[in-house]
């Protein structure tokens, strides 16, 4: 199932409306019941993980004191996309602590819908440019250093952002509240016009949100690493940052197939019934349990991007230093100007003072 279908099984319940124990019979299995009791508390931990994580590091790019560089362009992008992905997902989270029963209505069930889908894809294509814009300058250092000007950078941004949304878009067509024949309820259901758009709409899951991005991020790992390989057989003496980037560029591959993997072979089998090829009877339990789980995988990578990409690097470090060193200069600074301010006050305000007594002067100072 698609990550649109998941919330198609998510309630509205009415004031005064009566759900069946059929309704609830459906969710009666121990399947059912590890979703009540796995999904729920994950779902919270990588959204609250995530959202820190994303925040911290946005904050970092925002308070640098200088203009970003090309690859600090992308990820700020990237974490912004994460960013607003998890915000999005506790909403889904309380549909299965309230058996999927929906109780914000239909313009939240679309702008929900629509949220995650857009970051959904702009989340992965910034991903994308981070291991191209990786490949051009590892790899293809000379010939490709007029690809990576920062306005270019800058308009492949709006592109993404405006591709997420146009993968997005349909979801607030045939997003609708339907009823649920007998059970006095509401689902927020994906009403395809026919079979060719749920068809379509399982390829361009499969297809344009995973098989195309895993294959640039793997064409650019593997030709990273064989780049870094040549850079020593030529001469040059290993260095403990080749390794590094050598591990990183594996460990990206690695994690976006760990986290996007399951959900789209579930996808994969959802189009495979579809089509006739497997028998829908005997997938069906598999395929809406399956989906449950797979999903919520796929957007932790949302909440591991932060300290995959920026935070296990000394380069994020030392910005996180530099911002903590100016701000302390800055507060001393300000302390300082304070304390020359107090001073020169308290000195001006020093008044002498005569006291005559009988033949002698005497002199004092008195402050007020």
């Amino acid at each position: 199932m698609q990550p649109e279908e998941l919330v198609s099984l998510a309630t509205l319940q009415p004031p005064n409306a009566f759900v069946t124990p059929a309704y609830l019979d459906f969710f009666n299995s121990t399947e059912w019941d590890l979703v009540y009791s796995i999904i729920p508390p994950y779902i919270f931990t990588v959204c609250l993980t995530g959202i820190v994580g994303n925040v911290f590091v946005l904050l970092v790019f925002l308070l640098q004191g200088s203009r970003w560089s090309v690859p600090e362009i992308y990820l700020g992008n990237l974490v912004l996309a994460d960013l607003l992905l998890l915000v999005c997902l506790p909403f889904w989270a309380m549909n299965i602590l309230n058996y999927f029963m929906w109780s914000y209505g239909e313009i939240m069930c679309k702008v929900v819908n629509l949220s995650i889908n857009v970051n959904m894809y702009t989340s992965i294509y910034m991903l994308v440019m981070v291991n191209v814009d990786r490949y051009l300058a590892l790899a293809l250092t000379m010939k490709a250093m007029w690809l990576r000007r920062k306005r270019y950078a800058k308009f492949i941004c709006v592109v993404l952002w405006l591709f997420g949304v146009g993968m997005g878009a349909p979801t607030v067509c045939i997003r609708k509240l339907k009823d649920i024949p007998g059970h006095r309820a509401v689902e927020c259901h994906l009403d395809y016009p026919n079979t060719s758009w749920r068809l379509a709409h399982l390829l361009q899951l499969n297809l344009v949100g995973f098989a195309l991005p895993f294959l640039v991020i793997t064409f650019c790992c593997v030709n990273i690493v064989w780049a870094l390989k040549r850079r020593r057989h030529i001469g040059y003496c290993e260095d403990r940052n080749d390794k590094k980037a050598t591990v990183l560029v594996c460990a990206v591959t690695l994690l976006f197939l760990i986290c996007w993997g399951p959900f789209h072979f579930v996808t994969l089998l959802d189009l495979l019934c579809d089509l006739k090829v497997l028998d829908q009877n005997e997938w069906s339990h598999f395929l809406n349990i399956g989906s449950q789980f797979s999903v919520y995988l796929a957007f932790s990578n949302s909440c591991l991007n932060p300290a995959l990409y920026v935070c296990s690097g000394k380069y994020f470090k030392r910005k996180v230093s530099s911002i903590y060193n100016r701000r302390k200069r800055s507060l001393d600074a300000t302390a300082l100007q304070r304390t020359v301010l107090t001073s020169t006050t308290t000195a001006s305000q020093i008044k002498p003072v005569v006291l005559y007594e009988k033949d002698k002067c005497k002199i004092f100072t008195t402050q007020p």
